[in-house]
């Protein structure tokens, strides 16, 4: 079994590993775009076309599934990206998980790319999943740049600019984009304020992995016996090893590949 992610940066770690919780014996390809990112800033038409890009890199790999492990590629790409992989390629996206945040009863805010706050994808999903709770679409420029790069004062200084935008009185917040899983401690931290309810963040890892394995008919555990699976890392296409800076996330750290995919 073969599992290929996809992203602009690094941000498909926490989907990976969560695929490698479940499944240590596959086999992963990690497709993405370091000549091109970020993609925040780009065109939805200059964003597609790297996501097409990015995929049919990874395509090339034969992976049973692939999962776009990024929201901005979502809201912009996913209709062009299966009218070119489907059916023979099963394309999973991530979606912000606004309905189960929702469902919680708010208020909500959601933390995402400039390039994702206030799309129409989004607000789609606010009409559909959260009519009648309080949500706060909080826009977080330089974020998912600065986690990519492992820049700790930049990461601060953007969850702090994004932390003023938020309502104090949040329950729930809702990671918008991938790269912010990985640094979701510190958004806690953040956000959260004295006296109030634990705060709930709501990420797409484990959903997205889950539905990936659902979608090829995998089981969610692996055989007892099973060796463990290779890593395949392609960079703008070209094979390459896990960068320095993903190794500073226990996320990239767990995925070091022992072996080369089959």
């Amino acid at each position: 079994m073969k599992i290929a992610l996809m992203d602009s940066g690094i941000g498909l770690l926490p989907a990976a590993a969560a695929v490698r919780r479940l499944r240590p014996d596959a086999d992963l390809v990690l497709s993405w775009d370091p000549d091109g990112m970020p993609w925040g800033p780009r065109t939805p038409e200059d964003i597609t076309a790297r996501a097409l890009a990015v995929a049919e890199a990874a395509a090339a790999h034969d992976p049973d599934v692939l999962i776009v492990a990024c929201n901005t590629a979502s809201v912009h790409s996913l209709p062009a990206l299966r009218a070119r992989f489907e059916p023979d390629l099963p394309i999973i996206g991530t979606v912000p998980a606004i309905k189960p945040a929702a469902a919680g009863g708010g208020p909500v805010a959601i933390w995402a790319t400039p390039a994702t706050t206030g799309s129409t994808y989004q607000r789609n999903l606010m009409r559909d999943f959260a009519d009648g709770v309080t949500v706060t679409e909080v826009p977080c420029p330089g974020l998912a740049d600065a986690v990519h790069h492992a820049d700790d004062p930049a990461v601060d200084a953007a969850i702090a600019a994004a932390a003023v935008l938020t309502p104090e009185d949040v329950t729930t917040v809702v990671l918008g984009c991938t790269n912010y899983e990985l640094v979701a401690d510190r958004i806690r931290e953040a956000v959260q304020q004295p006296g109030l309810a634990p705060l709930i963040l709501h990420g797409t890892a484990g959903a997205v992995a889950a539905q990936a394995l659902r979608r090829i008919g995998a089981d969610a555990v692996a055989p007892q016996d099973a060796a463990e699976g290779g890593l395949v890392v392609l960079l703008s296409g070209r094979e390459g090893v896990l960068p320095p800076e993903a190794l500073v996330y226990l996320e990239g750290r767990a995925l070091q590949a022992v072996s080369p995919a089959r």
